[in-house]
């Protein structure tokens, strides 16, 4: 119980946050009457919430530096949703194409915002207040107020489609490809965890007991099991998560194994160290801003698709719900710290909390409210969790 009690401390943010989207989601799933888990609402609640997943992986890295963040990102996936629509369905423009002209130009406009936060040192909030006005101004211009759709199905099928079953269901139901795909990640998972705990013993830095090794492996594999069922038994793998997953894990391995990764923690933990270490916080500034509209339009172009039009409404607190997800993950306000992966489970809080409110009939204002809440305590926790541990 001590090991388990000391592990807990040490990882004192990640754990509550895991144990507070477990409550979450057994209370809705009982309010709910068992509706929120079934396979269909659970594929669902990850097609819903993907722009928030790929939004709060760029944030993550915005904050990282020091607390940065970008209010844009969700007049910007308008932005890019109206330029990408006007392209394939007004002029005709081959998709693809489309999709790289509207990733290019997202790559110009972060290194628009990056130049003025980064070497003109204009403070993140007032340049991306700017262009959050800005790119909603020219998508209502560029749409002239109106829909504009629908788009092709190849451009449909990234938010609404599934990766076809290799194993046509082996006579079932079930999509097997699903099945096996979660087989093969959580052995790839224990395998690099077995590795990974073997060269810390070689170190002398495990920390934890073998006892608690294995039931941690155990859980998350289990998890991994359970959800790769709950796709089976609806339509298999949505396209949407194949790409929120291969995000989920490049941006993980750049953050925790790479060194430009590792400038981002040293320049939030102290800018004028990492100064005099010879890291160039400015260019770390500014690709971290030119990622994340890199981002926001992967994340425009996925609603667009989801919603089969572009929209001048599009995007309407998106920001909110980005920066929310990264808090409520883990991140510190003051940034150098804070994950991928914690950023993940705090989009999940934030996604459960809006389907089961939305099945249960809780109204937007109501929603907003709670959300709200919850974004606070994770803020005050932070802080008092970081006061506690100076004292």
């Amino acid at each position: 119980m001590d090991i388990i009690k000391n592990a807990f401390k040490k990882n004192i943010r990640q754990y509550a946050m895991l144990i507070a989207l477990v409550v979450i989601t057994v209370f809705f799933q009982i309010a709910t009457k068992g509706i929120l888990l079934v396979p269909m609402n659970v594929t669902n609640l990850i097609l819903q919430n993907g722009y928030v997943f790929i939004l709060s992986i760029g944030m993550i890295l915005t904050i990282l530096t020091g607390g940065n963040i970008d209010l844009s990102v969700g007049s910007l996936c308008a932005l890019i949703g109206a330029i990408v629509g006007t392209l394939i369905i007004t002029m005709k423009v081959n998709m693809v194409l489309a999709i790289v002209i509207g990733l290019l130009l997202a790559v110009l406009i972060g290194m628009w915002q990056g130049f003025w936060i980064a070497y003109i040192r204009i403070p993140s909030f007032i340049v991306t207040l700017a262009g959050m006005l800005l790119f909603r101004g020219l998508t209502v211009t560029m749409l002239k107020g109106a829909t504009l759709a629908p788009f092709p199905e190849k451009f449909q099928s990234v938010s609404s489609g599934f990766v076809p079953d290799i194993f046509n269901g082996l006579g079932t139901s079930l999509n097997f490809t699903a099945i096996f795909v979660g087989i093969i990640i959580s052995a790839l998972y224990a395998i690099v965890k077995i590795k990974q705990r073997a060269k810390w013993q070689k170190k002398d830095l495990v920390t934890s007991s073998l006892t608690l090794f294995v039931i941690q492996i155990i859980a998350i594999l289990f998890v991994i099991n359970l959800f790769s069922y709950w796709l089976a038994a609806y339509k298999g793998i949505p396209i949407a998560l194949v790409i929120i997953g291969v995000l989920i894990l490049v941006y993980s391995i750049f953050t925790t194994r790479t060194v430009p990764g590792r400038h981002l923690y040293a320049m939030g933990g102290n800018e004028k160290a990492a100064k005099l270490s010879g890291i160039n916080t400015n260019k770390v500034l500014f690709l971290s801003y030119v990622n994340m509209a890199v981002l926001s339009a992967v994340a425009g172009m996925m609603f667009a698709s989801r919603i089969n039009s572009a929209s001048p409404q599009a995007g309407l607190n998106f920001e909110l719900d980005a920066i929310g997800a990264c808090f409520i993950g883990g991140a510190s306000a003051y940034g150098g710290v804070g994950t991928v992966t914690g950023t993940i489970v705090g989009a999940l809080v934030m996604g459960v909390l809006n389907n089961g409110m939305s099945i249960l009939g809780v109204g937007s204002d109501w929603q907003m409210s709670i959300k709200g809440l919850v974004l606070l305590s994770a803020v005050a926790f932070d802080v008092l969790s970081k006061r506690k541990s100076r004292s």
